[in-house]
């Protein structure tokens, strides 16, 4: 039993780990977000969201996030207000079946755009 906790203790010191990349497509900023985010790595997807140089249309590909916690989504409440103040959008693409019940119970859903696959939400 013992063993069982150390074990449990290390993985929770070293959280897994999140990449962001950025692309362009069709005028459109399209973040690829692949791992969990949370308030050990919610940074990298917080830089990434604030490009000041990118066009202000962004769409975050979602469908390699595992997990998202209350860190994920004020991230994504605080881009989607910057976006908008500056005549742009955030999307969301293709969440997995467990952020997009996240995104659900919280209601973001219902105040950032969310479509299923990255194909509708490149198209609008």
């Amino acid at each position: 039993m013992a063993e069982g906790r150390v074990a449990g203790t290390e993985r929770a010191e070293h959280p897994s780990r999140l990449s962001v990349t950025a692309t362009v497509a069709e005028g459109v900023r399209v973040l690829s977000v692949a791992g969990e985010i949370d308030h050990h790595t919610g940074d990298a997807l917080r830089r990434a969201l604030d490009v000041p140089d990118g066009p202000p249309r962004v769409v975050a590909d979602l469908h390699r996030v595992t997990f998202m916690d209350s860190s994920g989504i004020n991230i994504l409440l605080a881009a989607h207000r910057t976006l908008t103040e500056a005549g742009g959008w955030l999307r969301l693409a293709a969440p997995t079946p467990s952020v997009l019940r996240t995104l659900q119970i919280v209601g973001i859903d219902s105040v950032i755009d969310c479509r299923d696959t990255l194909h509708q939400a490149l198209d609008g």
